[in-house]
């Protein structure tokens, strides 16, 4: 518009009629110039991943998962969680809960910190690509643990785990519930116990879903859940290595 207005000044000031004054020459101009269209700029949604996960990128990305987690996801270690199979969604939902502080462990929150969202979809979409290698639960507690896993406790308002996390314990990504199948007993354990006593990943509806039922199990239904979910697999998964 300045442009355009310094042109049109310029030619009249050619012909011998200056303009009286900046306003009017730009109101009694026959021709009004258009101004520029807007372009419109759609703003970014918070929360939203530029774009999603890559398992080729998080593939480095998440090396240095490894050292706990195993590097493509199965821990050898019992007291860290299997990642391998996990879906993306609920792994970079778990990175930001750490890097925020919502859930806390302190080294989880220094491996988080400087990761960008895009990073911790990409790590998500690296560890979902995987394949867990299967567990085995002891058989004298697989019965209990079935039941509360297919058919929870109506009496004690403990509903079934497969409702969440699906009949085969392959969790429900969309909803972000977690992935079950094959991890460790000892880790499934130690969270439930923590859940049961008071811990919480934060103050949101869908954080206080588990600490809720998990007040209501006893140390033998924890202990018989945590046995049953190593030892559930499909028969197509991979033979665990023996040492």
């Amino acid at each position: 518009m300045a442009l355009a207005f310094a042109l049109s000044a310029s030619a009249l000031m050619a012909q011998g009629t200056p303009p009286k004054s900046a306003a009017p020459a730009a109101a009694s101009s026959s021709k009004a110039v258009p101004a520029a269209p807007a372009v419109a700029t759609a703003a970014p949604t918070p929360g939203a991943p530029a774009k999603p996960g890559d398992a080729t990128a998080g593939q480095g990305k998440a090396a240095a998962c490894g050292a706990c987690h195993g590097m493509d996801g199965n821990s050898s270690d019992a007291q860290y969680p299997k990642l391998a199979g996990q879906s993306e969604q609920y792994i970079a939902r778990q990175l930001a809960n750490f890097k925020s502080g919502q859930r806390q462990n302190p080294i989880m929150m220094g491996m988080a910190t400087p990761l960008s969202e895009q990073d911790m979809h990409d790590i998500g979409a690296y560890f979902a690509s995987q394949t867990a290698l299967p567990g085995v639960a002891d058989q004298a507690l697989v019965e209990q643990g079935q039941k509360l896993f297919r058919q929870g406790d109506t009496a004690r308002g403990i509903p079934a785990c497969m409702a969440c996390h699906s009949i085969n314990g392959r969790g429900n990504p969309g909803a972000m519930y977690p992935e079950l199948t094959s991890q460790h007993a000892q880790y499934i354990q130690a969270t439930l116990k923590a859940w049961h006593d008071g811990t919480s990943w934060g103050d949101d509806p869908h954080s206080q879903i588990m600490p809720s039922i998990a007040k209501k199990l006893e140390p033998g239904d924890i202990a018989a859940l945590a046995s049953y979910v190593e030892g559930l697999h499909s028969a197509t998964q991979p033979a665990a290595a023996t040492p």
